[in-house]
């Protein structure tokens, strides 16, 4: 369903903004594909669900036209990842990437057991901690969740997550059989400001303000490997309630803004998010005056449509059309 909402930065008429999205994937970029597929098989439980050799159309719409890619889908539950590897490579991480940079951006994974879990994730390959000390138990004013982010061999930053029972989500209640790790609970990026962020997500892509808390203290340093942590946590619910979206308002920390210039980048790690029209939300995002990647709509594998655009502090999204 649309709503009416004014354009951002006018005071005019309002606008027909397209209706809500739904997050369908995440994309991770990789430097050796076949020992990311073994790792996050390993050590989470993913399945490998198809590859695709080549495909040059993909490197078109993320705006590397002539590379080479490699693509790889995993399922973990009901979510999906799509590991990619480019030739030409491009950068590696940032030279001391903190939780506070904005260009951080982990994927939550929900574990029912986050003991168990932490000891398979560090049996798996080279991991590099982020959290001092192993999981941490946050204060009930920031989700009372035991939480352990850390680094896979290409630095991706990554978050093991475990409710309280009595606070566990509706959807990760209904699994039958959990195991160990559920799936996808959320992406969260680092933004420069909340206010702004939460009005782009909302206009354009239909995805609704839920939670917000400030998370500070020890415990939140200790998980972030921040001093004097403190960050506005906002999340934002898509047409679906899982996977969803969150927003780091880091108020301490370096906060570096995004230097990347390049979806080969191995830190160029893009969200899915898919419309029922695509026409209509790239009027929209044309109109706001996002940035686009993609040189307008391009059919990609499969012949389905999509767009690359970049939310105001440069995190890449990839916009499809649903069939």
């Amino acid at each position: 369903m649309s709503w009416q909402h004014p354009a951002p930065g006018t005071t005019g008429a309002p606008v027909t903004w397209p209706p809500a999205c739904r997050i369908a994937c995440f994309g991770l970029v990789v430097t050796e594909i076949e020992r990311a597929e073994r790792f996050f098989a390993t050590a989470f439980g993913f399945t490998t669900t198809g590859r695709v050799a080549s495909d040059n159309r993909f490197a078109g719409l993320v705006g590397v036209p002539g590379a080479m890619t490699r693509q790889v889908r995993m399922r973990l539950g009901d979510q999906e990842i799509a590991l990619f590897a480019f030739d030409p490579p491009g950068r590696a991480y940032p030279a001391g990437s903190t939780s506070s940079d904005l260009w951080f951006q982990h994927l939550a994974i929900v574990v029912a057991d986050i003991d168990a879990a932490h000891a398979q994730v560090c049996d798996a390959g080279r991991v590099m901690p982020i959290t001092e000390g192993g999981p941490v138990r946050l204060p009930c004013a920031s989700g009372g969740v035991r939480a352990f982010k850390f680094r896979d061999a290409d630095g991706h930053p990554l978050e093991l997550l475990e409710f309280r029972p009595e606070a566990t989500p509706a959807a990760w209640r209904r699994r039958a059989d959990p195991g160990v790790f559920l799936g996808i609970d959320h992406t969260a990026l680092a933004v420069a400001d909340t206010r702004r962020s939460i009005g782009f997500f909302r206009s354009l892509f239909g995805l609704m303000p839920a939670m917000q808390t400030e998370n500070m203290g020890a415990e939140q340093s200790q998980l972030d490997a921040v001093a004097g942590a403190r960050v506005v946590v906002s999340s934002l619910d898509p047409a679906e309630e899982t996977p969803h979206l969150e927003l780091l308002g880091y108020e301490t920390g370096r906060r570096r803004p995004i230097t990347m210039a390049a979806s080969n980048d191995i830190a160029s790690t893009h969200v899915v998010l898919q419309t029922p029209d695509l026409d209509q939300t790239t009027r929209a995002l044309a109109a706001a005056g996002t940035r686009f990647v993609s040189p307008g709509i391009c059919t990609v594998g499969g012949g389905s449509r999509a767009v690359m655009i970049l939310d105001p502090d440069g995190h890449r999204f990839i916009v499809e059309e649903t069939k």
